[in-house]
């Protein structure tokens, strides 16, 4: 599939995918935190998000996220469906840049899929490679990263599958983990974001 740029709306930005029209909008505590309670609840999410829980918990999370002066929280639809969250934060200004060669101006991603009925299917790879263009196309950064915990496999292969290389294993404060790069200067010119 050809990259394409996402175009902006009311409320989001919208990239049409095989798998639906997919929309990521910035979170609405008010509205959005009950979903994403339940999901964090989800045994095989709460194995790498480590947020599950009563919803203080949560809470904590994402005022946390709200309040970081580089870090932004979504929640994705798929043809209106919510079906997934994200955090897009500049990884050269997170705690994250003291375990890796950061550059000025990386981008970094975490990635939720929520209903198990999306995750298997290649959804998630697709998503996080829109995600990935779509945040490239905002700056003149030129790499996204992702640090999935090195138990999660399915994570790696999806990030894997979405254009991400295998970079090494990080020894974080809170796991293990594999750093993933999109770098965009390896991406064919055909595919890249406008």
């Amino acid at each position: 599939m050809a990259i394409m740029k996402m175009p902006q709306t009311r409320t989001g930005w919208l990239l049409p995918t095989p798998f639906g029209r997919f929309e990521m909008e910035q979170l609405r505590p008010l509205k959005d935190l009950a979903v994403l309670h339940r999901w964090m609840n989800d045994p095989e999410v709460a194995a790498f998000w480590e947020l599950a829980g009563p919803r203080e918990v949560l809470d904590r999370h994402i005022a946390g996220q709200l309040s970081a002066a580089h870090s932004e929280p979504y929640l994705g639809r798929l043809d209106g469906e919510p079906m997934s969250y994200w955090e897009v934060y500049q990884a050269d200004q997170d705690p994250l840049a003291g375990y890796y060669s950061a550059r000025r101006g990386d981008v970094g991603i975490h990635v939720l899929i929520g209903p198990g009925s999306y995750r298997g299917r290649g959804v998630g790879s697709t998503l996080i490679r829109a995600v990935a263009d779509w945040a490239l196309s905002r700056t003149a950064s030129s790499r996204v990263l992702a640090e999935p915990d090195l138990r999660n496999q399915r994570s790696i292969r999806a990030f894997t599958n979405a254009g991400f290389e295998p970079r090494g294993v990080l020894d974080l404060p809170d796991k293990q983990a594999m750093l993933m790069v999109y770098d965009r200067t390896l991406i064919p010119e055909t595919r890249r974001a406008g």
